[in-house]
């Protein structure tokens, strides 16, 4: 079972002002078959964790390793779903999805075998041949999400990947991406503003304080693992159990910005 850590990881900038801790002292475990879910107020560091995760920043202090090996940069074991989808408009769907296939010198035909495969598992089958112009935001999640997964990576790493997205699309977006994990059974950490979100896609969840970012609280939730066993969303959703982490979990979320002050960072 592969596993992607960050042990005992801190992060410091130097500023104008003075030294800025963004983290201090956060240790994650993302593990095949997991949906780690990182939940906290604006500012406390949670795309900085990612960061650390991908490879893109090194840590001011501690380790982030894949299965026991230190991690220098990024590499094509962790792929990463931006909260823009950062795609390339001149290139149509499936040459997007290729990309990374492309720079790593893989032929046309393979990558193009390969990118029509996650297009499948990621409903954009018949869509190989249109520009990014041409397709919906949701769709454009979709791509960006189909190319993560091309280079058949252990782990995905979801930077807010729905955030922009409106109620509906991005309510089918959290059923496609339980979709996909369920099937491929890959390690994903995922970084949201929405609680309800989180209870719904984590196996665990950590709650994060506003800065520095500490990790406050830890849940291990099974409405994923429902989903995947076969019980439909709006069962799910509709459970007294959901409602009541909802509400536990604002809870926490207002006391920890009351009690530092720090409404929005």
């Amino acid at each position: 079972m592969a596993e992607l850590r960050a042990q005992q990881v801190s992060v410091t900038y130097r500023t104008a002002r003075g030294p800025l801790t963004a983290l201090h002292d956060v240790s994650v475990s993302v593990r095949s078959g997991e949906i780690v879910v990182a939940l906290g107020a604006s500012g406390c560091g949670k795309s900085t964790l990612l960061a650390l995760l991908a490879g893109f920043q090194t840590p001011t202090a501690g380790l982030v390793t894949v299965d026991g090996v230190p991690v220098s940069g990024p590499d094509a074991k962790r792929g990463v779903v931006f909260q823009d989808d950062a795609l390339m408009p001149w290139l149509d769907v499936i040459d997007n999805v290729g990309f990374g296939l492309r720079m790593r010198g893989v032929a046309r035909a393979a990558r193009e075998a390969r990118a029509s495969e996650v297009l499948r598992l990621v409903r954009l089958a018949g869509f190989e041949r249109h520009r990014i112009g041409e397709i919906s935001g949701g769709m454009r999640q979709r791509v960006g999400l189909a190319r993560a997964l091309a280079a058949d990576p252990a782990f995905l790493l979801m930077d807010e990947p729905l955030g922009a997205l409106d109620a509906l699309t991005r309510e089918h977006m959290q059923t496609l991406l339980l979709d996909v994990w369920r099937e491929t059974g890959k390690g994903v950490f995922l970084i949201t503003h929405s609680i309800e979100e989180a209870v719904l896609l984590a196996t665990e969840l950590l709650i994060l304080s506003p800065r520095p970012g500490r990790v406050v609280a830890r849940h291990r939730l099974d409405f994923a693992r429902r989903y995947a066993a076969g019980e439909p969303l709006r069962s799910i959703r509709t459970d007294p159990a959901f409602t009541a982490i909802h509400m536990e979990l604002l809870d926490q979320l207002v006391r920890e910005t009351e009690e530092t002050g720090d409404v929005d960072r």
